[in-house]
């Protein structure tokens, strides 16, 4: 199948009180009815703002580097997208074309 990677790229800060970004951003993706996606923590990284983000003994939380993916048609990725527009939470994304699909198994 073709259809998009849609990346989104942000430090773990809370977009609500008690409850991560990515927490957020999974339950919004499940509520329009994306088929999927997946969570990492990155080891470093650093953003627009040129500040080095990585976890540290005794730093706060919130300055770990997250990726969430999701492989999503064309129309599902620009409707994700659009969605989030209006959102008081600015998240960072990147998209590209790609192929996917199921291998081996009972696929």
């Amino acid at each position: 199948m073709r259809g998009m990677c849609l990346r989104f790229h942000f430090c773990e800060d809370p977009a609500e009180p008690g409850r991560p970004t990515h927490e957020w951003l999974l339950q919004h993706a499940r509520s329009l009815g994306m088929p999927g996606a997946s969570v990492f923590r990155a080891i470093a990284g650093f953003g627009r703002h040129g500040g080095l983000h990585e976890p540290r003994f005794g730093e706060l939380p919130g300055s770990q580097p997250i990726l969430v993916e999701f492989l999503l048609t064309e129309d599902d990725a620009r409707r994700l997208v659009d969605s989030l527009a209006g959102e008081p939470v600015a998240l960072a994304y990147a998209r590209w074309p790609v192929e996917f699909g199921l291998v081996g198994g009972r696929s």
